[in-house]
């Protein structure tokens, strides 16, 4: 094991501290982990880092208590019209560490060169997903850039507007031939994802992927059929 893979196996297990924490007391984390809470404490705050034996134990014994899709289903947060609100789960960088590098571990070995995704909910996870992977992340917008010259764009109707929707993607952000994973945060009728694989034709690119961290219905089952390519969610409604 090299330098950076015993760091990652370190900073992992304080993610996982610090998840749980949200969930669980210092007194609770004790009991699980046999440690003393002050030693539990110095590692939440980042005031030191466990061994790699130590952070291997820890893991060990933490993991029967953190299900990140049932961390995420917890954290919903839903009004009187059925709708929710992930701004929970997109605003914690420990657990969107998790699930990306839960994400990267299925995609290393498949020659993805691109993240890409729909600004602006999509990109908290894609930046995530890919640091874990080593490679850039870019994003498609709705409106262009100044300073760009040129753009890859497409319209489409998303059906909960009605309107015509364009999005833009500087012809820099993909080469010809690279594979590309598509992320994004929750789908639901799939047309901003399906303007996303346009994209990538247009700059002759490879989708190898997409990735969500929440799906509404069958739209996951349809684009795997439809497109052929891995289409995974973490969390299904």
């Amino acid at each position: 094991m090299n330098q950076l893979e015993a760091m990652k196996e370190k900073i992992k297990v304080i993610r996982m501290l610090r998840v749980l924490k949200k969930s669980y007391t210092y007194e609770e984390l004790s009991k699980i982990t046999g440690l003393p809470i002050t030693v539990l404490n110095r590692y939440v705050r980042g005031k030191v880092l466990p061994s790699v034996e130590r952070a291997r134990e820890l893991t060990e014994k933490l993991s029967p208590y953190l299900n990140l899709e049932d961390e995420v289903r917890r954290r919903l947060k839903y009004d009187s019209f059925g709708f929710f609100d992930t701004m929970s789960v997109l605003s914690d960088t420990n657990l969107l560490a998790l699930i990306a590098e839960e994400v990267a571990l299925r995609y290393m070995k498949t020659g993805v060169g691109k993240v890409l995704t729909a600004a602006t909910d999509g990109i908290p996870l894609a930046v995530q997903i890919a640091n874990e992977l080593g490679i850039d992340v870019v994003y498609a917008k709705k409106k262009k850039e100044v300073g760009v010259d040129k753009f890859y764009e497409i319209n489409y109707v998303p059906s909960a507007s009605g309107s015509i929707t364009t999005l833009y993607l500087p012809a820099w952000a993909l080469k010809k031939g690279e594979r590309v994973l598509i992320v994004d945060d929750v789908i639901r009728s799939g047309e901003t994802q399906k303007a996303l694989i346009e994209l990538c034709k247009q700059a002759d690119a490879t989708p190898v992927g997409m990735f969500f961290l929440i799906s509404v219905g069958d739209i996951v089952d349809k684009l795997k059929e439809e497109y052929n390519i891995p289409v995974d969610a973490l969390v299904r409604l």
